[in-house]
């Protein structure tokens, strides 16, 4: 499969590169920063420098050309503030699900947050993102061209991957290592059976491809 990801950057992003290249897939991923192709080809990606906040459509369109399956793991990071909240997490986001239509590529991938929800009140940057991603994510599963499939990770941490999780529709809230959410991702781009679900994932004592198998309803 030929597979690109937003946010090809990204701590979680890399990981899954590594992941589906060990795996024999064709994997590219989309940065704004050519500084960062190195770091992509010794994951095993191809780099396309392409700015998902100015692009149009039909520019991401074309590098989605001739995919079989597109994930969305950009995020505007820690440190921005609430606007780039907006450009990135959910304008950025239903950007690149308009050109995956376009160009034709059916499965969807999206990594989300736990408690996104596009109602949320509150102020604050944080409330700004969960907003974000909750309307990103709300457009997505309004999409009858698009097989996706939605992931919401707990609190993220840099533990060592255990192999282990709970990866349910409702999980309530908990830790997550990035290993295990690369993982779930790579076992998810190759599962269709799991298109139209919003899974909330953190860690757990169930194996990976078994919690995916029973999401999926194997």
């Amino acid at each position: 499969m030929r597979i690109v990801i937003a946010g090809g950057h990204g701590q979680i992003a890399l990981r899954l590169e590594r992941l589906l290249s060990a795996g024999g897939h064709e994997v590219a991923g989309v940065i704004r920063d050519p500084g960062q192709s190195a770091e992509l080809r010794a994951a095993g990606a191809e780099p396309v420098v392409l700015d998902l906040e100015s692009a149009s459509v039909d520019e991401v369109a074309e590098a989605l050309r001739g995919a079989d399956a597109a994930v969305f793991a950009a995020g505007a990071g820690p440190g921005s503030g609430a606007a780039r909240k907006e450009t990135v997490d959910r304008a950025a986001a239903v950007l690149f699900a308009d050109a995956a239509e376009r160009a034709g590529v059916r499965r969807y991938l999206v990594v989300s947050s736990m408690g996104a929800d596009a109602g949320r009140a509150g102020d604050e940057v944080f409330d700004a993102y969960l907003r974000a991603k909750g309307a990103a994510d709300d457009e997505v599963r309004s999409r009858s061209a698009l097989d996706w499939t939605i992931l919401r990770p707990g609190a993220l941490t840099d533990d060592a991957g255990t192999g282990l999780v709970r990866l349910e529709a409702s999980t309530g809230r908990g830790p997550v290592p990035r290993d295990d959410v690369a993982a779930v991702l790579a076992e998810l781009v190759e599962t269709p059976a799991t298109a139209g679900l919003t899974l909330e994932l953190i860690g757990g004592s169930v194996p990976v491809v078994v919690a995916v198998r029973d999401v999926a309803g194997n």
